[in-house]
Order: C-alpha cells, then sequence, then structure tokens
C-alpha cells in the first residue's frame, strides 16, 4: 500500500481540527492538540492553513491565568448553515442550523388540518424563504421530515390510500431548490424518529429494531445494521393496511380497527388521540376491551415485522404507543420469539432526527471544502488512493 502524501496527511490534520472546532465554539491550538492528540507544531500549522483558506478565525479571545497566552479559534462565521424542515399536519417549521448544531434562525407557519395542498406549499415557501434571507452564509444543504410517506427516488410526498394527512403530490426538494445551494434530502417522520432514537434514545448502542409510531397516524420503521431501511419506493414501514384481528376478530386493516371502536376523528381517518387516552385509562369493561383489542391489533403488526425483519427490540413511540407498552411486552415475552418491548425515549424525536442528520451533511461539506481534491467523504476517514483507484467524492 502506498504511503500517503503530504497533502494527505495535511488533509488528514485539517479534518481532525475542523472536527474539533465543531464540537466547540472555541479552542486553542494547545486545546484542539490534546483533543486530537496530535502535536501542537503539526496543529498550529493546520490552523494557520484553515485560517488562510478563510475556513476558520482567531476570535479575538485570549487565555487568562499563568503561562503564556493563548489565542481562541473558531469556525469562521460565513460558513453557512443546514436547513431543517418540518412537515406536519399542523404546520411548516423552517430551521437554520450552524455546523455546531446551533439553531441560529426558526420560522413556523400554522395551518389547520384541513389546508389545501397548494395552501401547504405556499406555507412551505414562505417559512423556507423567511429563514434563507437571515441565514448568514447561506443554506449549504436541507433536509425535510414530513408527516407523509416520501418517493425515496424523487422526494415528493405521496398519498396513500386512507393517509390522515393530505397534502396531494408535494415535491418538497423543488419547492426549496431557490433557497438551498446543496443536496436536499427529504423522508418520513417516522424514519427520522427511529434514527433519533438509535442516536440518543432507548435504541441506543442497538442497531437492529423495529420503531413503531402510535399516534394520529400510524407508522413504522425498520433499523437493521444501523439503518434504517427504506424499501424500493421509500414506503417500507407504512403499517396502516396490514390485515389485524379486528374487534370481533375479524381480519381487516389496522387503520380500520379505529374506526370499528369508533376512535378516529370526525370526518378523518386519523386516530382520535384525546378520545383514546380516555378510553385506554378506563376502569370498566369497555377500557379493557379497548387494551385487549389494540393490544392484539398491534400485536399482529410486531409479530410481522419480527418475523421478516429480525429485531433485537421494538421501540414505541408516538402519543399513545407507550400507554400500550406493558401489554405488548407481557405479550411477545410469552411469544415463540420473544423480543423486548420498550417505550420511546425521546419526547420530540422527528425534528432531533432531522436535525442532527442535517448538522452532519453541512460538517460534511465544511471538511471537504478544505480540500476538495483530496477528500473522499465527510463521514469517512480520508483514505490514500491506491494505483488502480483514483479519490472520489460522495454526494452527501
Amino acid at each position: 500500500m502506498p504511503r500517503p502524501s503530504l497533502e494527505m496527511l495535511r488533509a488528514l490534520t485539517d479534518e481532525n481540527v475542523l472536527r474539533a472546532l465543531m464540537a466547540e465554539p472555541r479552542l486553542t491550538r494547545a486545546e484542539i492538540a490534546a483533543r486530537t492528540g496530535i502535536s501542537k507544531p503539526t496543529i498550529s500549522d493546520s490552523v494557520q492553513r484553515l485560517n488562510r483558506t478563510g475556513l476558520v478565525v482567531d476570535t479575538g479571545e485570549r487565555t487568562t491565568g499563568r503561562g503564556r497566552v493563548g489565542s481562541y479559534y473558531g469556525l469562521a462565521p460565513r460558513l453557512g448553515a443546514a436547513l431543517v424542515v418540518g412537515i406536519t399536519p399542523y404546520g411548516v417549521t423552517a430551521e437554520a442550523v450552524d455546523a455546531l448544531g446551533r439553531v441560529r434562525v426558526r420560522e413556523e407557519t400554522r395551518f389547520g388540518p384541513d389546508a389545501t395542498p397548494r395552501a401547504i406549499g405556499a406555507a412551505l415557501d414562505a417559512t423556507v424563504r423567511a429563514v434563507a434571507t437571515c441565514a448568514e452564509g447561506g443554506l449549504r444543504t436541507g433536509v425535510v421530515s414530513a408527516a407523509d410517506p416520501v418517493d425515496r427516488t424523487t422526494g415528493r410526498l405521496v398519498h396513500l390510500p386512507d393517509a390522515p394527512f393530505l397534502v396531494g403530490d408535494l415535491d418538497p426538494p423543488a419547492v426549496l431548490a431557490p433557497y438551498v445551494d446543496g443536496p436536499v434530502l427529504v423522508d418520513n417522520d417516522v424514519n427520522w424518529a427511529a434514527r433519533a432514537e438509535h442516536a440518543d434514545g432507548h435504541a441506543r448502542g442497538i442497531d437492529d429494531f423495529v420503531y413503531l409510531h402510535l399516534g394520529e397516524g400510524l407508522g413504522g420503521a425498520v433499523v437493521s445494521d444501523g439503518e434504517v431501511r427504506r424499501g424500493h419506493h421509500g414506503f417500507a414501514g407504512e403499517i396502516a393496511h396490514l390485515s389485524v384481528p379486528g374487534p370481533d376478530g375479524t381480519a381487516m386493516a389496522l387503520t380500520e380497527v379505529f374506526a370499528a371502536l369508533g376512535l378516529r376523528r370526525p370526518g378523518s381517518t386519523a386516530v382520535d388521540v384525546d378520545a383514546l387516552h380516555v378510553r385506554l385509562a378506563a376502569p370498566d369493561e369497555r377500557g379493557a376491551r379497548t387494551r385487549t383489542v389494540l393490544a392484539d391489533a398491534v400485536g399482529a403488526v410486531l409479530a410481522a415485522a419480527v418475523a421478516f425483519a429480525d429485531p433485537r427490540t421494538v421501540v414505541v413511540g408516538g402519543a399513545w404507543g407507550p400507554a400500550l407498552v406493558p401489554a405488548l411486552d407481557a405479550r411477545f415475552g410469552r411469544g415463540p420469539r420473544p423480543v423486548p418491548v420498550t417505550a420511546a425515549g425521546l419526547s420530540d424525536p422527528e425534528p432531533a432526527g432531522a436535525r442532527a442528520h442535517a448538522v452532519d451533511r453541512l460538517r460534511a461539506l465544511i471538511v471537504r471544502s478544505a480540500h476538495p481534491a483530496l477528500t473522499d467523504s465527510g463521514r469517512r476517514p480520508f483514505r490514500p488512493p491506491t494505483p488502480s483507484t483514483p479519490p472520489t467524492q460522495e454526494t452527501p
């Protein structure tokens, strides 16, 4: 294997310096050396290079106390931001997030569940435009979390039968294109929630699990080998039409169970969460029957997931899902393939998952800009090229 070139070694050092400064708003060269394990002279050379290229600046602050006075360095202020968008049944939110994960600008537009696709598209455009106007350095990449199925090839939102949130054929990448310089990634909100649980919730450190969202809408996500599996179209985890036992034992679609129980919002296929909470908490026979029916129905969904995905655990989130966890855990604990069922650990995982991914993408772009000819990915270490394989760049 050929020895890495001097330029490659410099690129490696510069990446370490940049990533250290992405974890702390300011550091001295000595502090960077201590965090990276790289010698102080090598770090000093790197800081000077990055300062000349405009990626790192002297903050003007100095250390105090005994010993030699040190200068604090930080990321340059105009390196751009990542756009994070959330599209829910009740409104659109947009944030500009910097490379340290700080939300610099946030805008929100509210609307009712009966908003038309045209109104939702206009709200998305206006909200993102307001953020883009205030984002220092511009928006370099974008991530969208949508409460609807997403076509993984185009990023367009797709309406499936009986979906409670009707946005029509909304195309977020096209709407965001005038405001974002780089790529835009769109995914279903349940997939973002699963990613957040994997990073910081009750699935942390678990690379194979199923995440179930039980709220106004019904959804699932399969995480295998640490990655969310989206399926050919991007519809993996769309569980609403799985055949499950209904209140009288007759097979029906999961979404129809709530209609049979009288637990849908009027004029909608959405679950009436408030009424469901009251019913689940009721100490009478009706409450017990509701708990049993839902445990059987959701249990059938999880049985299918366990059979096909072979997860280590099941995580249940959403507005009412955690209330069902004791019954589901007892059911699977005594089954032929026992799998523990636990409640989600995060209260608002969808935006957290999207925001974390957006920050990762922005950091990758900043690292890549230091040595664009040598960087093959901001998410993987630099590797020296082999004679037969020149270095390439991976699209984030």
